[in-house]
């Protein structure tokens, strides 16, 4: 593909060997508390993908203090904290999420004198209410429906050294931003940063969120296969939804499954397909890695950009 021309594609076992640690601090039951919902991931990836990532983030990030302090001893100024940001994107249920998780787990485990936080830029969403009052509600999740100018302002205070931040909560389970909630985000060695629009350039600003983010990583998959894992999830969040008339899909669980599948397949095509195909995937390309999923969301390649 040409938009992936200026990428070194590794298999599995190639990415594997340039780094071996026998010493996974991660066990099936700690994995299972790390995924998403309804995402899967296997101790064989976390060895063979992503301990040898970690380890290359190491490096980065040892080279980018590093630089931080030559860069002000060169323009005279006091040396300054500058937090290192990651951000992770790509399609709905691809595993973004997990990934941001298992990720945030693994440089705490390795980087244990380092503060290291995660947020998801859902929580920059407009609010049910907003979309409503802007006419937005069918073009949730689409660029548009974000408040950039709110993401894009925390990212230059997290890069500034503000000592606490705070950030809007979303649930997924009321799918909306939870009211009067907030989470802190206080003076962090390292931000990983997830979500869909991690590497757009919004509609109403001139800065890319990408900006500001020092590694950037798209999980990649098939859409037929997303597809699958989306309808997979959608299903699974129905019977958690069953007994609970708070959560958003409990709706859903009032008619027939069938009924219900069609409704999701239709979500899919009319809103969650066309955003990955016009705006997500053609982001692909600015991320530093790609990390490519096949069938039972087992990583089977990483590429990484040239330059």
């Amino acid at each position: 593909m040409m938009d992936l021309m200026n990428y070194d594609v590794f298999s599995k076992r190639e990415w594997r060997d340039f780094y071996q640690d026998a010493s996974v601090p991660l066990t099936q039951a700690s994995l299972r508390q790390i995924k998403a919902f309804n995402d899967r991931i296997s101790l064989q990836d976390v060895q063979d993908i992503y301990i040898p990532l970690v380890h290359y983030l190491r490096l980065l990030i040892k080279h980018f203090d590093e630089w931080q302090d030559s860069k002000a001893g060169f323009l005279r100024q006091q040396p300054r904290h500058v937090p290192y940001i990651i951000g992770i994107a790509g399609s709905v249920a691809v595993g973004k999420s997990t990934t941001a998780r298992l990720l945030k787990v693994l440089l705490n485990h390795f980087f244990s004198d380092q503060r290291i936080e995660m947020l998801t830029t859902d929580g920059f969403l407009y609010s049910t209410a907003e979309l409503k009052k802007r006419g937005l509600i069918t073009r949730k999740g689409f660029p548009e429906s974000y408040d950039m100018k709110a993401l894009i302002t925390f990212l230059n205070d997290v890069k500034s050294g503000k000592q606490l931040m705070e950030v809007p909560v979303y649930s997924h389970k009321i799918y909306d931003i939870v009211p009067n909630e907030v989470q802190e985000i206080e003076q962090p060695d390292v931000l990983i940063i997830e979500g869909i629009n991690t590497l757009q350039l919004p509609s109403s600003e001139q800065i890319y969120v990408s900006d500001f983010t020092d590694f950037s990583i798209y999980v990649d998959a098939r859409p037929k296969l997303i597809e699958e894992w989306y309808l997979e999830r959608f299903k699974a969040l129905l019977k958690l939804a069953e007994n609970d008339p708070d959560n958003y899909y409990h709706s859903y669980t009032k008619m027939p499954l069938k009924d219900a599948v069609e409704e999701a397949k239709s979500i899919w095509f009319n809103v969650d397909l066309p955003n990955l195909e016009d705006y997500i995937l053609p982001t692909r390309s600015r991320a530093n890695m790609i990390i490519h999923k096949g069938e039972q969301h087992i990583i089977d390649q990483v590429m990484l950009r040239k330059s």
